[in-house]
């Protein structure tokens, strides 16, 4: 391998439609993705937020706020029942791609944790090694606005890089890019490639993209969903959203801005596809010439960062055995 070809990445975007609400539909169908990005030689792949089973796209269209209501009810247990709990193996066919494929995986998910009681659920971003084992899993800071009706907020345990080839990986959940300390605590650890999942919408990514690659002096992949009307049952809990639903409640928005600022990829909306970029390293280090935030350009003298990335629990249980 040459020296130009050891700084080189090519990564893609599965801007995807879920199954909606059916996890394990969802799931084979993010592995296919998978094998399909393996193929066309990327050594990543991202997907949306939230992705699966589902954004809770209902809260907003059905009195999500209402107490005590039974239809909020019925569809919240639908939803924790198809939520992903890691430790049952509801990932393991998206691993195995990944093993298969030798791609490292970064995938929205709604999560069922156990150790949190099993009954709350979590925006989690999931890194996916390319030998198949979990990274990582961030569980969203702060859920934004109507989605507090369903998430629950989660904690620093997953603010964590990983490296894929040259690059030092870091992602965050939709709102979250917009939190300039959460930035900050993944630019600490030497991050020059950013994953921004959003459930899905031009809005979100046509503003933001750039200036977080022109801040970071890095690569940023803005990775989005899709979900049309028409594939929402007419049969399903969630299915009294549809007499207020618009046609396209996420049109995508998925691109890649380069650490100049500039896209790589304008945003892509309306259709399903594996946008596919080959990123290089060099110009990382071109644009840290002038200005590195975490490095030449920091005063940690004057201003620093603590995070906490303890996982977090309602309970520590001191037996007699542990002491």
């Amino acid at each position: 391998m040459t020296i130009k070809e050891a700084d080189l990445l090519t990564v893609g975007l599965a801007q995807i439609s879920p199954v909606w609400l059916d996890r394990a539909a969802t799931v084979a169908k993010v592995a296919d993705w998978v094998d399909r990005a393996a193929a066309s030689g990327c050594g990543l792949v991202a997907f949306g937020e939230a992705l699966v089973p589902g954004y809770p796209f209902w809260i907003e269209l059905t009195d999500g706020a209402r107490f005590e209501s039974p239809l909020q009810k019925e569809i919240h247990a639908h939803y924790l029942a198809e939520a992903v709990q890691i430790e049952a193996g509801h990932l393991d066919p998206v691993r195995a791609a990944a093993a298969r494929g030798r791609i490292a995986v970064v995938l929205g998910i709604i999560e069922r944790p156990p150790e949190r009681g099993g009954h709350s659920v979590y925006c989690s971003c999931v890194h996916i090694a390319a030998d198949g084992t979990v990274a990582s899993v961030h569980r969203k800071l702060m859920p934004t606005y109507e989605e507090r009706l369903s998430w629950s907020p989660g904690d620093g345990h997953g603010l964590r890089t990983h490296p894929v080839g040259p690059f030092t990986i870091g992602s965050l959940n939709c709102f979250e890019n917009w939190m300039p300390l959460s930035r900050a605590a993944l630019y600490a650890q030497g991050e020059n490639l950013h994953v921004a999942l959003w459930p899905g919408n031009l809005r979100n990514t046509e503003g933001t993209t750039r200036f977080l690659a022109r801040e970071g002096r890095s690569y940023v992949l803005a990775v989005s969903g899709l979900l049309r009307k028409a594939e929402i049952p007419a049969d399903h809990p969630a299915a009294a959203m549809l007499a207020n639903c618009p046609d396209v409640p996420a049109n995508g928005g998925s691109c890649i801005a380069g650490p100049d600022g500039e896209w790589i990829v304008a945003p892509v909306t309306g259709r399903e596809e594996l946008l596919v970029a080959t990123l290089d390293h060099r110009i990382v280090r071109r644009e840290r010439q002038n200005f590195d935030l975490a490095g030449h350009y920091s005063r940690p003298d004057v201003t620093r960062l603590v995070v906490d990335r303890r996982r977090q629990s309602l309970a520590t249980f001191l037996d007699e055995a542990s002491e």
